[in-house]
């Protein structure tokens, strides 16, 4: 298995294990989770597995839609 070379650092290891002592204090109530994710007409599949297909899309007029959401435990 591979992983990441600065884990084997003094000072990585040493804040991981901070981390992991702080982290067992944490309130789960009071978190808060963030997730991005985003669509874009760039991601038109050019190639496929059929033999031929002709299709039509939006050529030269990219658009990017970004979202974003939060979720919280309910207390």
């Amino acid at each position: 298995m591979v992983h990441a070379a600065e884990q084997d650092r003094p000072d990585v290891a040493l804040k991981r294990t901070a981390w992991r002592f702080w982290q067992a204090h944490l309130d789960p109530r009071k978190l808060v989770f963030l997730d991005e994710t985003g669509a874009s007409t760039k991601m038109t599949r050019t190639h496929g597995r059929a033999a031929c297909v002709v299709d039509r899309v939006p050529h030269g007029h990219w658009k990017t839609t970004t979202f974003l959401g939060a979720l919280r435990p309910r207390a």
